[in-house]
């Protein structure tokens, strides 16, 4: 049995049902037939098992994959990789073959938070992509690391830029801008007021900075005289 068959074997010996069912309805963009059904504390404890085997690097060569899990699978052994290069490199690779928010925000190998000023490069390069989960996965990037001791208010800048049609990039930009609003208010309250994100995204991100937590009640307050009026 070569690796990815013995891979997949594994993976299928650990599907829950009931999960899958549950699951598929949160990935309207994935083919329920494509996921298995394995709950993620299972999936990152066989992640952690593979890891740096010789299993492990070949299946890292294999794309595309048959199933849901083991995209995840793949992110999850691009995580702990702890030369930047090797990393960066199995990341662009990944990426187009992307197809699921999910996937897409579970990839954050560790060794980039060591390498910012390199991957603010990437980022600028997968944010203007064409390809809509590689633009998610750069934004995500930005918000995870570029929101505390790195932020530059030049930031919000090229996050304001991206105008899109598709769902899920519109979601990640209203997600970073409600993330800006509890960690860099003063800078990103300006782009609110001054309506530099589409309507849509706009009032999406002025919802998910109400439900945040880390947002005061004195700017939530504020923020709900800033939504837009979109009935026609």
């Amino acid at each position: 049995m070569n690796t990815e068959n013995k891979i997949r074997a594994e993976l299928l010996s650990l599907q829950d049902l009931e999960y899958k069912n549950f699951h598929s309805k949160l990935m309207p963009t994935v083919n329920p037939e494509a996921i298995i059904g394995i709950r993620m504390p299972i999936l990152r404890k066989y992640a952690k098992s593979l890891a740096k085997t010789a299993d492990a690097d070949e299946f890292l060569t294999i794309l595309p994959h048959k199933y849901y899990e083991e995209n995840n699978l793949h992110s999850l052994l691009i995580e702990p990789i702890k030369d930047y290069d090797k990393a960066i490199s199995l990341t662009d690779e990944f990426l187009p073959y992307i197809d699921n928010w999910a996937t897409c925000d579970l990839m954050s190998p560790k060794i980039f938070a060591r390498h910012t000023d390199e991957l603010f490069i990437k980022i600028n390069e997968w944010i203007n992509s064409e390809q809509a989960y590689t633009v998610r996965y750069g934004l995500g990037m930005l918000m995870r690391y570029f929101l505390d001791e790195k932020f530059e208010e030049n930031h919000l800048e090229l996050a304001s830029k991206i105008i899109s049609d598709e769902y899920y990039i519109n979601m990640m930009i209203a997600w970073y801008f409600a993330t800006a609003l509890a960690k860099q208010y003063s800078s990103a309250i300006k782009f609110i007021e001054q309506k530099k994100l589409t309507p849509w995204v706009h009032n999406k991100t002025i919802q998910k900075a109400i439900e945040s937590f880390r947002v005061s009640p004195e700017h939530k307050a504020y923020l709900r005289t800033l939504r837009l009026n979109l009935r026609k």
